[in-house]
């Protein structure tokens, strides 16, 4: 009985261990309305693809679609950098986000700047 009691109870725990260690599904679609200057918010769309721990995809937006670099995804945590060109000069914006069932909670942040991270949440196009 003792042993039948353990044995449950490991397995258990490695299906709660091996359940916290699976990446986010964050495949697919995913909406936004980002902050922008002066406060007015516009809508973007993220395409994601998850393999493995690698997260590629595109953001689109205002500045059409732009392929995303350095994605990964460790948990229910990704980050991506997006590349774009504004008048000749390169600007490399940093993303962040928590993924929780269809939200993702994101931090985007300019590479060298010093402004505080924009907040904003992504929502799953279903």
């Amino acid at each position: 009985m003792k042993k039948r009691v353990l044995l449950l109870s490991v397995c258990f725990v490695f299906a709660a261990l091996s359940l916290a260690w699976a990446a986010a599904d964050v495949s697919g679609k995913w909406t936004a309305q980002v902050p922008g200057r002066g406060g007015q918010t516009r809508e973007t769309t993220f395409t994601f693809k998850v393999e493995g721990d690698k997260l590629t995809g595109t953001v689109s937006g205002m500045q059409g679609d732009n392929p995303i670099s350095d994605g990964k995804v460790d948990g229910d945590k990704i980050s991506f950098t997006q590349a774009l060109s504004f008048n000749g000069n390169e600007v490399k914006l940093i993303y962040k986000g928590v993924v929780s069932g269809d939200e993702i909670k994101m931090t985007r942040t300019r590479e060298g700047g010093d402004q505080p991270g924009q907040e904003f949440v992504a929502k799953r196009v279903k």
